[in-house]
């Protein structure tokens, strides 16, 4: 039996302790026109993260998954493909069906606000704007859920704000990104085995 169907086994016969469960959640757009834009670095991140340990993407119900285990927990990744604006629905869903808690999501998105490349996780917050992130407050009635804000800077013209955010990176950004990823990385797995506080304290700022 490989790992998907096991993801759909009953809770009963999985027998693992919700708190050993973590769902990470990549924002981005699905279709070819958004994979290499800056609104997709959530996409990006979880992709890389599957790429580095071998582990693959299922399309399942409103998003593409992929698990993860290591000393003892399972990390669920996340795309969902609802598209940016409904990402709430794919979080809640999947927090339901695997019975994890608002404590043990970590939802990755890009920020405006933040230098390009800037990491900085929060145990709250407010959607700062960002609509995935708003449509998971509202479907989880709360802002307190960790999220992982990636920075993708502010150097755009008035009124350009939503050609920047939807544009591809630039030659400079491309080159400085692999290092990124690679901390981003590190990142999900420390907030698995060491926790938020402790990944926090760890990466933020870096």
């Amino acid at each position: 039996m490989n790992w998907f169907s096991k993801l759909f086994r009953t809770k009963e016969k999985e027998n693992i302790d919700p708190m050993k469960k973590f769902l990470i959640v990549g924002l981005g757009n699905i279709g070819a026109e958004y994979v290499n834009t800056r609104h997709n670095i959530g996409f990006k991140v979880v992709d890389f993260f599957a790429r580095k340990e071998s582990i693959s993407f299922q399309t399942a119900k409103l998003g593409d998954v992929a698990e993860y285990k290591i000393k003892g927990r399972t990390i669920i990744l996340l795309k969902p493909n609802t598209y940016m604006n409904l990402s709430g629905k794919a979080v809640k869903y999947w927090m339901d069906k695997e019975n994890i808690a608002k404590d043990n999501i970590l939802v990755i998105t890009d920020d405006l606000n933040l230098s390009y490349g800037t990491i900085r996780i929060k145990t709250k917050g407010s959607d700062g704007g960002h609509n995935g992130l708003k449509n998971i407050q509202l479907l989880l009635n709360s802002t307190e859920y960790p999220r992982f804000r990636f920075g993708i800077s502010d150097e755009f013209k008035k009124g350009r704000q939503v050609d920047y955010v939807l544009g591809e990176w630039n030659d400079d950004e491309k080159t400085k990104l692999p290092e990124r990823l690679e901390l981003a990385s590190e990142i999900i797995k420390s907030f698995a085995l060491a926790g938020l506080n402790e990944t926090m304290n760890t990466y933020n700022g870096k």
